[in-house]
């Protein structure tokens, strides 16, 4: 204690030449007797008050002296050294003024700090308070500052507020027990009544809670609230804050039911509060009327993509992401659906406009099946799946192939004039690089689908310096992997296998597996060195191994089989959708695997494509009667091997040389997209048939670029009329220069509006500019700013509006793009929100 107090009279004696000390309660002799002050001279006061006068001012007018009274200060009357006590100053040395001294606060907080106590019988507390503490603070701004020691918050009442919710949440309840213990329960409920407006006849925690939940919800909606608007500003800061993330989650949800939100929300049509995210059962209701809107065909695509667009703002956006993104394609499948033409006059019409337009829809539907499984609550999009399922099959799929079969049925030679043929891919396309002593490396992703490979041309395009196109190219028929691998690779004509395989021959030899392939694709050009891997080898080799093996050959064909190896069994079929975004995730992996390894020439293809409808089909659907012939050697659901086959009217038939082909055998292909009957085997995922989705299939060049290519959106504020705030809220639109695309990323920022010296006065948001449309009006943004009471201590002063930018993966920001308002606001009251 003596250390406390030595310590106590030094700070005073840092402003004071004289200190008076009065031991009331005669406890101190021995402390004031062996007390060591450096440069201060203790006198005792004992009836010899006009020496000590005399001593003090006269003899050492420049000394510094402690005067010690045993026993309490006699009134003022018969004080002696009253003139000097009142230019000077007094040292108490009970336990209140012990606290004053060591937070160097002046000696009329003594009276705060006795009645509070309870709040400085810890240290730690002390020296937190203490840090906060300036010296121009009155007594109720070191009150406030207590609350938010007492919680462990930083700022003011609104995040001590923030603080008391997240205890309240986890059940523990200590901030609000040391406000009690410090004599702070009556001043925090006052300031509370104050701030937010919250006056109950017995105030408690848990009620203002609700309340606060109850009025944020009914403000947003236009209608009263028990709180103010201050309070709601409150929530969302409270809200938006990731610290409070889970907090939030954990009372939204347990007063969801209390305030009756699931029925009230399904009184209101969902445009009225599809801004707002304060429960999650408000992302389910919206779920649920825009998939009812959407399912009748009530609301056109333009709608339904604003309000996606607006729910990412959504605080339960990540858990219903993936439901979201499912609505936002079956949006553009139906509008897409809308726009097509599905006829044609040729094939090689009908092959352009499905490489042009409608391979969009295939690509469409499988994103859309792909996040409804992913979601994992595909409940709750059942109606959107039976009207994008119907319409896929029967208007699309259906009516595009028997327009296309219509085409087919004229052909008697398997060729499609202007588009490359897959037999002659290794001549025309591999090899060109070879005539140009490059190097070149060949992925052949068994399965690719030509929208597949559109969706990964653009992830590739998307890395930095990286460039790459896409072109279509036919593949052999019948569209099956055998025959899809073999043509791909430099032949002189391939044989179908007359033994009931499927297998392919080239020369007399069978082309099946790795060795096979690799030995004709070293025959392909003399003197070159040739290699034929799996996916899997290279993606484990190391870099020195990936750069002998650019060295060391001059050509390698890799072999990546993820979308056919799930998809071609019955058990697995069901997760096409998640195969293929695999797959395009490995070959981007793989693509830069390869430049990494001094690959600069990669071409990418695939042996077929394939048919796929989510809904397992019954064998009555699409089925056509077997087929009959001389001798059938092969067959699967979408074609028929044989000698001697006899043209039906479900099926085209082909000789081996109408297909391009050596031997004499047959094929039968079922018209359209008809399958035929294979005990055991999957009919989701077919392939095999000429449709357009099988034959059509993809090859992808990639170039490696010198220059980084890759950048972000800029984002402007745009406000219209004077740059004025005068009401307690301001609008403004926020603008998104360029669309997202490949090469251009986008940017997230922090909005909100500070005053010049970095107080926020406003509420803050999270946003996303990822906009990827061309017309400038649906890449704006608009938002309103609701203004804080800290926001009065401004007025008439200029605040600015910040959008900024987090730095890395740091916790720091930085100005991105600033506006400056004036505020002007005349009286400041709720009402103007």
């Amino acid at each position: 204690m003596s250390d406390r107090i030595a310590a106590s009279l030094r700070r005073l004696f840092e402003e004071h030449r004289i200190v008076f000390w009065y031991d009331t309660d005669r406890d101190m002799r021995e402390t004031f007797d062996t007390l060591d002050l450096a440069g201060v001279t203790k006198l005792e006061i004992a009836n010899n008050e006009f020496g000590l006068k005399y001593r003090i001012l006269h003899q050492e007018p420049d000394g510094r002296f402690l005067l010690y009274k045993d026993g309490p200060e006699p009134p003022m009357a018969d004080n002696w050294l009253l003139d000097v006590q009142l230019a000077t100053t007094v040292f108490k040395a009970d336990q209140a003024a012990l606290w004053v001294a060591e937070l160097g606060v002046p000696l009329q907080f003594i009276d705060t700090v006795r009645a509070h106590s309870g709040f400085f019988t810890a240290k730690p507390r002390i020296d937190a308070l203490k840090k906060l503490l300036h010296t121009s603070d009155t007594q109720i701004q070191m009150r406030l500052k207590m609350l938010t020691v007492c919680v462990g918050a930083e700022g003011g009442l609104d995040t001590v507020i923030e603080a008391l919710l997240g205890d309240l949440a986890t059940g523990k309840g200590e901030g609000l027990r040391l406000i009690d213990r410090s004599g702070l329960t009556e001043f925090f409920w006052t300031h509370v009544g104050q701030a937010y407006g919250y006056k109950p006849n017995e105030p408690d925690f848990e009620d203002f809670a609700i309340s606060l939940f109850q009025s944020a919800y009914a403000r947003v909606l236009g209608e009263d609230g028990a709180l103010n608007a201050e309070a709601l500003l409150v929530f969302r800061r409270w809200k938006n804050n990731r610290h409070w993330a889970d907090a939030f989650e954990t009372l939204s949800a347990r007063y969801q039911n209390l305030l009756e939100i699931p029925a009230d929300l399904k009184k209101r049509d969902f445009r009225t509060f599809v801004s707002i995210d304060h429960f999650e059962e408000i992302d389910r209701e919206i779920i649920r009327q825009i998939v009812q809107a959407l399912s009748a065909q009530s609301v056109g695509a333009p709608e339904v993509m604003t309000w996606v667009r607006e729910r990412r703002q959504s605080h339960w956006y990540p858990k219903y992401e993936d439901i979201y993104q499912g609505i936002g394609f079956a949006t553009e499948f139906q509008q897409a659906l809308a726009e097509a033409h599905l006829g044609m006059t040729s094939v090689a019409e009908g092959v352009q406009r499905y490489v042009s337009t409608w391979y969009r829809l295939d690509q469409l539907y499988r994103k859309f099946i792909y996040h409804m499984q992913k979601s994992g609550q595909a409940q709750l999009l059942a109606d959107l799946y039976e009207s994008v399922e119907n319409r896929y099959t029967n208007s699309y799929v259906l009516a595009v192939n028997d327009a296309w079969q219509d085409q087919i049925a004229r052909l008697s030679d398997w060729k499609i004039p202007g588009y490359p043929s897959q037999a002659d891919f290794y001549r025309e396309q591999a090899a060109e690089y070879r005539r140009k002593d490059q190097k070149v490396a060949v992925i052949i992703s068994d399965a690719l689908r030509f929208e597949v490979a559109e969706e990964c041309l653009r992830r590739i395009r998307a890395l930095d310096r990286f460039d790459a196109d896409l072109k279509p190219m036919i593949s052999s028929l019948p569209s099956y992997t055998q025959l899809g691998m073999a043509a791909l690779l430099p032949h002189n004509g391939l044989t179908m296998a007359e033994d009931g395989s499927g297998d392919i021959l080239s020369g007399g030899e069978n082309t099946r597996g790795l060795a096979a392939r690799e030995k004709l694709l070293a025959a392909g050009r003399s003197g070159d060195t040739a290699k034929a891997l799996k996916f899997e080898d290279v993606m484990n080799m190391r870099v020195d191994d990936g750069k002998a093996l650019f060295r060391d050959n001059h050509i390698i064909y890799i072999y990546h089989n993820r979308i056919d190896a799930i998809s071609d069994k019955m058990q697995t079929e069901h997760l096409l959708p998640e195969a293929a975004e695999d797959a395009i995730e490995d070959l981007t992996k793989l693509v830069r695997k390869l430049t990494s390894a001094n690959f600069s020439n990669i071409l990418i293809t695939a042996d077929h494509g394939f048919l796929y409808q989510h809904r397992a089909l019954d064998e009555s659907d699409f089925a056509i009667a077997d087929p009959k012939g001389d001798e059938i050697l092969f067959r699967n659901r979408r074609f028929v091997i044989g000698r001697g086959l006899a043209a039906t009217d479900g099926m085209k038939h082909f000789t081996a040389a109408n297909l391009g082909l050596s031997g004499d055998l047959d094929v039968l292909i079922p018209n359209s997209i008809n399958r035929m009957r294979v005990k055991g085997a999957g009919s989701r995922f077919v392939h095999g048939g000429a449709s357009l989705q099988e034959i059509v299939i993809p090859v992808i060049r990639v170039g490696k670029q010198r220059e980084a290519d890759v950048g972000q959106v800029e984002v402007q504020i745009l406000v219209s009329g004077r740059s004025l705030i005068s009401s307690g809220q301001t609008a403004v639109t926020l603008y998104q220069s360029q669309p997202v695309s490949e090469k251009m990323r986008p940017r997230e920022v922090l909005a909100g509006i500070y005053a010049t010296d970095g107080t926020l006065i406003s509420d803050e948001y999270t946003l996303v500019f990822d906009f990827s449309s061309d017309n400038p009006r649906e890449r704006e943004m608009p938002r309103k700013f609701l203004l804080s009471r800290e926001a009065d201590r401004f007025n008439n002063q200029d605040v600015i509006l910040k959008l900024r930018e987090r730095v890395g993966k740091t916790s720091r920001y930085q100005d991105y793009a600033t506006h400056r308002f004036q505020l002007r606001r005349g009286i400041t009251t709720d009402f103007d929100f």
